[in-house]
């Protein structure tokens, strides 16, 4: 059986399908105000010193979120699908006060009811294909008062609330 690279393509994009990710919504502030996206690459790198990874494509906001100076990378609950559709997605309502959003001393938005986001600044940009990963360094950590889960996976969000006794 002979393999084409489109072949390939289509049998990698299946295979990540399969997979099913945690699901986080990356922000910063952009020459135009807040920018965010919905992600579901974000990978601890390191403890110490604490160090984070993602991966973007080359839409405006994700250009504004590598252009920036910081960013903070919102870890999303069970209780966020609509918010993670909201950003996966153009057009969509983004940081409306119904959605949760406060501004961080330092100017990023955040996510007040996540259940944890993260602030960090780029330390290695890397081209690949037609992807950019982050490499940041992590400054600070809030931890959400939020339990359970959201996972995307094959192209749902999809919602674990934690069961209590």
């Amino acid at each position: 059986m002979i393999h084409t690279e489109i072949d390939l393509g289509d049998q990698f994009t299946a295979a990540f399908r399969r997979y099913p990710t945690g699901v986080a919504v990356i922000t910063a502030t952009g020459p135009d105000g807040p920018v965010g996206l919905t992600a579901s690459s974000v990978a601890s790198v390191s403890v110490t010193p604490p160090a984070l990874s993602f991966s973007v494509m080359g839409t405006r906001s994700a250009r504004a979120i590598v252009e920036a100076p910081s960013f903070v990378v919102n870890l999303l609950g069970p209780h966020h699908a609509v918010l993670a559709h909201d950003f996966a997605r153009p057009g969509r309502p983004r940081f409306t006060p119904e959605q949760g959003w406060d501004v961080l001393p330092t100017g990023e938005p955040v996510l007040a009811g996540a259940l944890a986001s993260l602030r960090g600044t780029p330390l290695h940009l890397v081209g690949v294909g037609d992807a950019t990963v982050v490499v940041a360094a992590v400054h600070e950590v809030i931890l959400g008062a939020g339990s359970g889960r959201l996972v995307y996976h094959d192209r749902e969000f999809i919602a674990h609330a934690d069961e209590t006794p």
